[in-house]
């Protein structure tokens, strides 16, 4: 990109609705996409990708893809990271969005087990890896969205607008599932109807196509930001941000990594492992809840509610008070929770309901300040790739493995949801010794 550029495009301005707008359309998507696989892994994959025999070993083969996409998304990161720092934000986050999108149409248009044999989970898992390996390039491009086009002093408040598109996503996600779920309704409620398992569940997967042509034809219309315009035109733009991140930042990077760790793993125990645990029978193998379908997701979409509030709340409290400070006490406060789940949910149909509204409140109160504070952990010639391998990296960490482990532990513990909620807290405990360590960011400048 050559100065000349630079300097035309430096004094173009984002309209701050426009910054909003791109900033939670794309995410929304993304996790759009991503919970209407969550919850086919859950209620579909299961029944129609794998062979018929243990249904606890087919949900954790179905988990097991789900999680594949984690191990994609620090590739993606590496490469989307290294064309958004050289090239831009806008042509970046254009391009995850597309690679996203057609990812999530073609598996709605896959062969099942029935049909393909194995041919079908190793096309899922083909078009898992591109989900994830797109998404690795998403969040991060968001975040640097809003946060590089921020007014002074309310970068913690516009970086929650990408992360306002998860509580969105779900919502949007889940409803329909639970509208096509209520049109085809099933007399066995641990199971899908035939005609839902036969093309319902397609249905989520192809609507995805009409929400990537409104997220493009928001993002097209943005200008570079002030940031990397400056870096740009200031000669700054490194050959290799990969190697220059690692070089000079590779402290930021652990630590941003880490930051992330608690969040991951409550993200996906409140997710999708929630939505096992709700679901299974009281008379199961390993029981569970025992809810049917559509009560229990009604149920989490309450939760989430909770979720889009105390999003948009941490923002305001992070530029307040910086945003190690709120963390560090939000952490804290997920360590207790992990260790009250059985408590909580021991207390009938009002502990259940409970637990899932402290959890999704505090996934809000923690997810929210992360779209400020990982961008702000590096110079803006290394931003797009250092904020993306340290959120996906932890993706690793933390989502891809909650669900399996989460699983595993709930069938150690006899059907008791004890070791899960243990295994949260010590997920927390790691992120609260990263914040305690690293440094406050409120006031860096996001110019250099």
């Amino acid at each position: 990109m050559s100065t000349t550029f630079a300097a035309d495009a430096a004094p173009a301005v984002n309209p701050r609705s426009r910054v909003i707008l791109a900033s939670l359309v794309g995410t929304t998507i993304e996790f759009y996409d991503f919970y209407v696989y969550a919850t086919a892994a859950v209620l579909v994959f299961p029944h129609l990708f794998f062979p018929a025999g243990n249904d606890t070993t087919a949900l954790l083969a179905s988990f097991a893809i789900f999680g594949a996409a984690m191990v994609a998304r620090p590739l993606g990161a590496i490469f989307f990271g290294h064309l958004g720092d050289k090239k831009g934000r806008k042509i970046t986050l254009v391009g995850a969005l597309l690679t996203m999108g057609i990812a999530t149409f073609l598996i709605g248009l896959l062969p099942t087990f029935q049909t393909a044999g194995w041919f079908a989970p190793l096309l899922l898992v083909i078009l898992r890896l591109a989900q994830g390996f797109a998404l690795g390039g998403e969040w991060s491009g968001a975040a640097l969205v809003a946060t590089e086009n921020a007014p002074a002093g309310k970068r913690a408040v516009y970086g929650t607008f990408p992360q306002l598109g998860a509580p969105i996503g779900f919502i949007i996600a889940n409803g329909l599932f639970l509208a096509i779920a209520a049109l085809m309704p099933s007399e066995d409620p641990s199971r899908p109807s035939d005609a839902f398992l036969s093309w319902g569940w397609r249905l989520p997967f192809l609507f995805s196509a009409v929400m990537v042509i409104v997220g493009l034809w928001v993002r097209i219309s943005l200008v570079e930001s002030p940031a990397f315009a400056k870096a740009v035109e200031h000669g700054r733009i490194q050959k290799l941000p990969l190697a220059a991140a690692f070089k000079t930042h590779w402290r930021e990077l652990i630590l941003g990594t880490f930051y992330m760790l608690a969040t991951y793993v409550l993200f996906y125990l409140m997710t999708t492992f929630s939505l096992s645990y709700g679901r299974a029978p009281t008379t199961a193998a390993v029981p569970g809840l025992g809810y049917d379908y559509r009560t229990f997701v009604l149920m989490m979409i309450g939760g989430v509610v909770f979720f889009g509030i105390f999003t948009l709340v941490s923002g305001p409290w992070a530029d307040r008070w910086g945003r190690r400070r709120t963390l560090i006490g939000i952490t804290a406060a997920i360590v207790l929770f992990g260790l009250l789940w059985v408590p909580i949910l021991s207390a009938g149909p009002v502990g259940v309901m409970a637990w899932l509204v402290i959890g999704f409140t505090l996934m809000g109160l923690t997810f929210g300040p992360m779209g400020a504070l990982l961008p702000e952990l590096f110079p803006a010639n290394v931003r797009y790739t250092g904020s993306g391998i340290s959120y996906n990296v932890s993706s690793i960490l933390g989502a891809a493995v909650a669900p399996f482990i989460a699983v595993a532990l709930w069938s150690y513990g006899g059907g008791s949801p004890f070791w899960v909620g243990i295994y949260l807290s010590v997920m927390a405990l790691l992120t609260l010794a990263a914040l305690v360590i690293g440094k406050e960011t409120r006031d860096v400048n996001m110019d250099h």
